[in-house]
């Protein structure tokens, strides 16, 4: 079952954002310290889990500081008779 799932992914803001980031890579050191000390995790498939929510929320702050700064790109339009040169050669 996923940490957090998509609709509430859409919802957060950047400061849960942040928070849900520190108390993930708390989870994460803990379990990357049970680890190195030879005892097997609770629940490995966890590690996995904890790691690629992670990555995702990383993307979501990146793409949430980019958004405005995002402008549509301009269509420019080509004149027929460049395209007919290019085909001709």
């Amino acid at each position: 079952m996923a940490i957090i799932k998509k609709n509430e992914f859409g919802q957060m803001n950047e400061k849960s954002l942040n928070e849900k980031l520190i108390e993930l890579k708390k989870e994460l050191m803990k379990y990357n310290s049970q680890r190195s000390s030879g005892t097997p995790p609770e629940n490995p498939g966890r590690v996995r889990e904890v790691r690629k929510t992670i990555a995702r929320i990383y993307g979501k702050l990146s793409q949430k500081k980019e958004a405005p700064k995002v402008e549509p790109k301009k269509e420019t339009k080509v004149k027929k008779e460049k395209v007919k040169e290019v085909k001709k050669r």
